[in-house]
């Protein structure tokens, strides 16, 4: 089913071609000047130099053959051939019992795709920090939206659980307990259930391992080695891995769970790692592999190429494998598993390079189909209130939790003195992700921005917890009206401009969506959150809804609340923000 907006452009092309011209595309933009109409074409330009004639003659006759037809309010040209419409009440009035009966009119899809995404990024033994921030909320956000789309989306953590990270911790380890039987290549017993580190030791642990392997070569070299065995499949530091897996992993879901940003697969590096055999042997009988210098590459560069691009390197001088050809073999894995029509990948933009070399390799060997899309969505950063990066009062790196714990501690001073408890302290972290998330998927995706926990948490502006107040102030309405045995089944009059404005600001949300899922970024859907619910909160001020004594204006505005109600709890939903039952 088409939107309100897309049957519109379908009648208008029609009216154009009935007028002997033809448009490519025909597309209503919200009109920039309200005064003149609701919506505007700006096509008629385009479609002068087509034709050689003057742009007002042919917006003249396309307005005349409309005005045939009585089917809009108002039709006008403006300038030298804008078109602009104003639709009339009762195909407003219709629409919105349309959305009324089916919220989800602006979601249909009617060819749906399988979409395997890779953002997340967090790295075993390490704390998330704020650098995972972005891709944790865009890809979460994106993922939702595509599948209230009708997509199949399936997401994986793609942790950094096999490189040399991994060993650092494996030596500190081993210098602190050597003892332990992981490290002992005679051992024939079964190893410990419980794992020798807490994740509090691996929070201490990683950090003085790497200071400490930039002082001591032979400390790194160290490191090398233990790498190098384990991912041997050395059986003691196997059993160690597994143990630093778990205890990690656990507690990174532990802050991505905060975050309400999930995954489906749980797949890391080493997952990759167990293909890259099979995908070697089928890459070298490709003849696409060369020597150079004792490595293996694949030659990606191409002729019309405006910048440098140096080969994949597959096959390293010392016989391992790169971060490219790991890489490479999750994608062989991923095709081979779930057949993916598009992979989406979101890191920050210092990738760009590696992805492009990965995806030529990829697409050269015909690991993907020639139908299947690879796609990398860098963004920008996020700094601190003083533009510069976030950091801890010692100047270290922030960690994502003491971000939430920096936004929880602003969002409690808003909640209301009778929520006391276990329940104010759930509030204010519901308040604490909406104000982190909202803020982070304000800016265009590609956008550096700054982020300040005192102007993000506040309850008046453009902000995540004034959403939220107002969504739930909504609801309490539809509440008491229920409560109060208040029938409402049916929008009857739009009553003056303010309730008109509302429904205008609906229409556009089908191409918002569009929009929003072809570029990858969320920030057209939180300009639509605000400006609908600021438009909301002005009708909510000037109207009495519940005490209303003409009843089919009570009835329209409670339906009106209740779509708006249910577009902001949609659409919060996608963003992956939480509305609380009060605050």
């Amino acid at each position: 089913m088409s939107s309100f907006i897309e049957e519109e452009q379908t009648y208008l092309k029609s009216k154009i071609k009935e007028c002997g011209y033809d448009s490519d595309e025909v597309v209503l933009n919200v009109s920039s000047r309200p005064e003149f109409g609701d919506y505007q074409f700006n096509g008629v330009m385009a479609m002068s130099k087509k034709y050689g004639k003057n742009p007002r003659d042919i917006a003249t006759e396309i307005v005349e053959c409309i005005k045939k037809d009585n089917h809009y309010q108002d039709i006008n040209i403006a300038g030298p051939g804008f078109i602009n419409i104003t639709f009339s009440n009762e195909a407003l009035i219709k629409h919105i019992n349309d959305l009324n009966n089916n919220i989800n009119l602006n979601y249909e899809n009617d060819n749906p795709k399988t979409i395997f995404m890779d953002y997340g990024g967090a790295n075993v033994a390490k704390a998330l920090h704020v650098g995972h921030l972005r891709s944790a909320n865009i890809g979460e956000a994106l993922k939702r939206l595509s599948n209230a789309l009708g997509n199949k989306t399936i997401a994986d953590a793609h942790l950094g659980d096999w490189g040399r990270p991994i060993g650092l911790v494996m030596v500190e380890i081993k210098h602190r307990y050597p003892d332990l039987p992981y490290f002992n290549p005679n051992y024939t017993g079964e190893y410990p259930k419980e794992s020798p580190v807490t994740n509090e030791d691996l929070m201490e642990i990683y950090p003085y391992a790497s200071s400490k392997a930039k002082e001591d070569e032979s400390y790194m070299e160290e490191a090398r080695l233990i790498t190098s065995q384990f991912q041997e499949g050395e059986k003691g530091l196997m059993a160690l891995w597994h143990h630093i897996m778990e205890v990690s992993k656990t507690d990174i879901k532990r802050i991505y769970d905060k975050l309400n940003t999930t995954f489906e697969v749980w797949e890391g590096e080493s997952d990759g790692y167990k293909y890259i055999a099979e995908m070697t042997e089928y890459l070298e009988k490709q003849h696409i592999v060369e020597d150079s210098e004792g490595a293996r590459v694949i030659n990606v560069k191409e002729e019309n190429d405006d910048h440098e691009i140096p080969p994949l390197l597959l096959v390293k001088s010392n016989g391992s494998a790169s971060y490219e050809t790991t890489d490479l073999a999750c994608i062989w894995e991923r095709m081979k598993k779930w057949h993916p029509d598009e992979i989406w990948y979101l890191t920050d933009a210092r990738q760009a390079l590696h992805f492009e070399q990965v995806f030529r390799a990829a697409e050269k060997s015909h690991i993907v189909d020639e139908t299947t899309k690879l796609e990398f969505f860098p963004f920008g950063t996020m700094n601190g209130a003083d533009g510069k990066p976030f950091k801890t009062r010692d100047g270290g790196v922030m960690t994502l939790e003491a971000l939430l714990d920096l936004a929880k501690v602003e969002c409690e001073k808003k909640i209301l003195p009778n929520i006391t408890g276990e329940e104010r302290d759930k509030v204010a972290e519901t308040l604490s992700v909406a104000a982190i998330k909202y803020a982070d998927l304000i800016p265009f995706r590609l956008t550096d921005y700054n982020f300040d926990p005192v102007k993000f948490s506040d309850l008046q502006g453009k902000t995540g917890p004034y959403l939220l107040y107002s969504t739930i102030r909504m609801r309490s309405l539809l509440k008491k009206a229920n409560e109060a045995n208040i029938k409402y089944n049916e929008y009857k009059i739009i009553n003056n401009k303010l309730d008109r404005d509302i429904i205008i600001c609906l229409l556009n949300l089908r191409s918002i969506l569009t929009k929003s899922i072809n570029v990858k970024s969320l920030n057209d859907i939180t300009e639509h959150l605000y400006k609908i619910t600021n438009l909301y909160n002005n009708f909510y001020a000037n109207h009495h809804i519940l005490t209303e004594e003409d009843k089919s204006l009570q009835e329209s505005w409670l339906i009106l609340t209740k779509v708006i109600y249910e577009n902001n709890m949609k659409l919060l939903n996608i963003l992956g923000i939480e509305v609380p039952e009060r605050m």
